[in-house]
């Protein structure tokens, strides 16, 4: 798991935002939400909390609500019930434009007559600052992105990471105290996508209010945040820091995320007990409702049973589909056990694997790992 670097509190002087301006003596500080959202046949219901200085990523699949979320806290979606309350202030009822938001768009939606300097002096004179102090705020900011060339460059001139970039530094130079970011690496190509992540991780690092991020990437998400929060349904089913979801996974969806196997049934000792399945075989010794996991890199396929096979974690199965999966073959299987195998491109040859082949299916105990449901 990579660490991200203590944060430091480094933005340049702006003109004050609506939170200073509106705040009467000290107040809790961060994020306190919860967000209820009636629209047609959906409801979302989620709470959000989060520091000065967390970076929360939101997690799901599509129609999960993660993006409703979003334009809750923006104020782009009334709530039908619940509260949003940022560093102590109500802002349930409080405009979009004078809330102390900042929003990086997926598309980043620059200003395509502007320049990338009046890109990001805009959101600096909409809250107060005069034409040259809110430039001077946006050259700044552009420094620190590394754009300080291209301040008099216009958006179709800029590649997609400078874009991204200069959406950053026109949300942050409002000096907000909520940063939020809907997908913010979505337009970005593969090879710009790894370096700006990382330009992005550093300067999230010093961002001194609360962020949250709307990625479906799980990368992205175990990156950039300090703690995610999967929403499935419109409901929060888990969240945690990136290490603890992906150690120990609750839903299907997020064991798919997180690449394992993941099933759940009742431990009696080294022994789950599948609710629709067999037995399976672990180390550690549990008792009651247990969720067990294991990689797809854990499971190890043969076209024969074994002769002599002593492990207890053996399935007859069948393949049903293979495709690639980086520079490996992953097999789904179906059977006495659904589960996904990966296998180098020689074994997946030499193992003649294809759709509807009878396989067998074996891992061992020391490779799973099982937990309290």
């Amino acid at each position: 798991m990579t660490l991200r670097p203590a944060r430091r509190s480094h933005a340049p002087n702006a003109a004050p935002s609506p939170t200073e301006i509106h705040q009467k003596g000290p107040s809790p500080e961060g994020l306190d939400a919860r967000l209820v959202v009636d629209r047609g046949g959906f409801r979302l219901d989620v709470t959000l909390t989060a520091a000065p200085g967390d970076v929360v990523a939101l997690l799901g699949p599509n129609g999960a609500g993660k993006t409703t979320a979003l334009r809750a806290l923006s104020g782009l979606i009334p709530l039908t019930s619940g509260h949003l309350r940022l560093d102590g202030v109500r802002l349930d009822d409080t405009p979009p434009e004078s809330r102390p938001v900042g929003v990086v768009f997926q598309d980043y939606l620059l200003f395509p007559h502007l320049t990338a300097l009046d890109n990001v002096a805009f959101g600096p004179r909409c809250r107060g600052a005069g034409k040259a102090e809110a430039r001077a705020q946006a050259a700044e900011w552009l420094d620190r992105m590394g754009l300080a060339d291209h301040a008099g460059a216009k958006p179709r001139r800029l590649s997609g990471g400078q874009a991204q970039r200069v959406a950053l530094a026109r949300a942050l130079a409002t000096r907000p105290r909520l940063l939020l970011l809907d997908e913010p690496l979505a337009a970005l190509d593969a090879r710009t996508r790894l370096e700006v992540r990382a330009q992005l991780r550093r300067h999230l690092a010093g961002f001194e209010a609360v962020a949250v991020l709307v990625t479906h990437d799980p990368l992205d998400a175990m990156v950039l945040a300090d703690r995610l929060v999967v929403i499935e349904h419109g409901q929060v089913v888990q969240e945690g820091t990136p290490s603890d979801i992906a150690r120990h996974p609750r839903t299907d969806y997020i064991a798919r995320l997180v690449g394992l196997n993941l099933y759940r049934g009742r431990a009696e000792g080294h022994t789950v007990r599948l609710d629709a399945g067999p037995d399976i075989t672990t180390t550690e010794e549990l008792s009651g409702p247990a969720f067990v996991a294991f990689p797809p890199g854990a499971v190890t396929l043969y076209r024969e049973r074994p002769a002599g096979a002593s492990a207890r974690n053996l399935w007859r199965c069948e393949v049903a589909g293979l495709e690639t999966h980086g520079d490996q073959i992953r097999a789904d299987l179906t059977g006495e056990l659904a589960l996904t195998a990966d296998l180098t491109t020689v074994a997946a040859a030499e193992l003649d694997l294809h759709p509807g082949a009878p396989v067998w299916a074996a891992v061992k105990a020391t490779q799973t790992h099982a937990y309290p449901a």
